[in-house]
């Protein structure tokens, strides 16, 4: 019913930037919360950033002052400006999104098929 297709992933230097892409698809009534999370080998899925239907915004605190999240809700798209990365920045970054499908209230949860992020020193 939703698909959430990622883009903008890639390698970068140390310092540079990368801007990160989701857009939420199929036959669904709206997108509320949509956020982004990464993971790394060994370690738990993490949240980076999310943003409310409203506009409300929490950042993980290791990225927080670097990195923007914001969204069209209109074109159910969320974005992430990373700025100033850095090698502990180095993921699997996955988009998420809290979707209703139906006429009823209930929430869904969806994930993308997750974007690499590579930071060199």
């Amino acid at each position: 019913q939703v698909q959430l297709v990622e883009s903008g992933g890639g390698l970068v230097q140390a310092g540079g930037s990368l801007r990160l892409s989701c857009a939420a698809s199929g036959r669904f009534f709206s997108t509320n919360a949509m956020g982004w999370y990464r993971q790394v080998p060994g370690k738990q899925r993490e949240l980076v950033a999310a943003i409310t239907r409203s506009g409300s915004t929490n950042y993980a605190d290791s990225v927080e002052g670097r990195f923007t999240i914001s969204r069209d809700n209109a074109k159910n798209v969320v974005d992430l400006q990373m700025n100033n990365l850095e090698p502990e920045d180095t993921a699997v970054y996955y988009c998420n999104a809290l979707v209703r499908v139906t006429w009823n209230p209930r929430e869904y949860e969806y994930w993308g098929q997750g974007t690499q992020v590579t930071v060199s020193s």
